[in-house]
């Protein structure tokens, strides 16, 4: 998982498999989160909507590599500084962070001849940390090699799918968000990843719920997103002094102050000073 905007510039974005999430409906609930269920309930309108996925792809990407052309990140390969080591790919995979070695182990045992193999062992080592040992100076090229295999790039969207969209996507429709709300989650876990500890989606989300009720709960829609997104921009902070968090102040916060609940388009915001027009 990448964890960018660490830096005051960021790099990299990603996609993901349709799929079709539910919220029990209860009768004991209020029209607004009945509505926001069955809402979350309809293909057509949640995140896993391949029109929907595809927005949310290029929002990410803006952030991320400063593109809405985010299909242009599966060779990507750096080491950015933020001590996660090479970040890579996609989604961001790192080196430091144990998601690029189990993709890479995942996809060896599929494709046991690729350009990366050789580098298992030297990944295996320096995994959690951000050493290069083993991996200089031939990994970047390998990685850049491979992820013109089309089997490779498909590897990396599984991988993105079942360890970040997804698990948004269920959490945000558990929590009884809509569009925007999927989203914000999303974001929060490509940048943060998951977990529970404060500086993760679990620890922000947590912190959001200690100050507004979720949509679930009976609490209003755009108080909660306002909650979290205060969470997670302090989050962000107290991990990096000084970092800029413009993805959520003039991107995520603008969608939310529009009330824009739906992500519907036209979309136009800013990330890092550069502005994004969706139409």
């Amino acid at each position: 998982m990448r964890r960018t905007g660490v830096l005051l510039l960021a790099v990299v974005p990603l996609l993901a498999t349709t799929a079709c999430l539910s919220v029990a409906s209860d009768d004991s609930r209020g029209p607004d989160v009945k509505r926001v269920e069955a809402r979350s309930r309809d293909a057509e309108v949640t995140l896993a909507d391949p029109a929907k996925k595809e927005l949310a792809q290029q929002i990410v990407a803006s952030a991320e590599n400063g593109t809405l052309d985010w299909r242009s990140a599966y060779g990507y390969v750096e080491d950015i500084g933020d001590g996660q080591g090479y970040t890579a790919g996609v989604i961001g995979f790192c080196t430091g962070t144990h998601d690029l070695l189990a993709l890479v182990e995942k996809y060896t045992k599929d494709h046991p001849d690729n350009a990366l193999a050789p580098y298992l062992p030297a990944l295996r080592e320096v995994d959690g940390t951000d050493s290069h040992k083993g991996l200089d100076p031939g990994f970047p090229g390998a990685w850049k090699q491979e992820s013109k295999v089309a089997a490779f790039r498909q590897a990396q969207d599984e991988k993105r799918d079942r360890g970040y969209f997804e698990p948004a996507l269920r959490l945000a429709v558990r929590d009884g968000l809509g569009l925007l709300g999927q989203f914000v989650y999303y974001d929060a876990m490509v940048y943060h990843g998951p977990g529970n500890d404060r500086f993760s989606t679990g620890g922000i989300r947590a912190a959001a719920l200690k100050k507004a009720h979720s949509p679930a709960e009976g609490g209003a829609e755009k108080a909660y997103l306002d909650a979290f997104l205060d969470a997670r921009r302090k989050a962000m902070l107290d991990k990096r002094p000084g970092v800029d968090t413009s993805r959520v102040d003039t991107a995520q916060r603008r969608f939310l102050d529009e009330g824009n609940l739906d992500l519907r388009t036209p979309l136009e915001w800013k990330v890092y000073g550069d502005t994004y027009k969706v139409p």
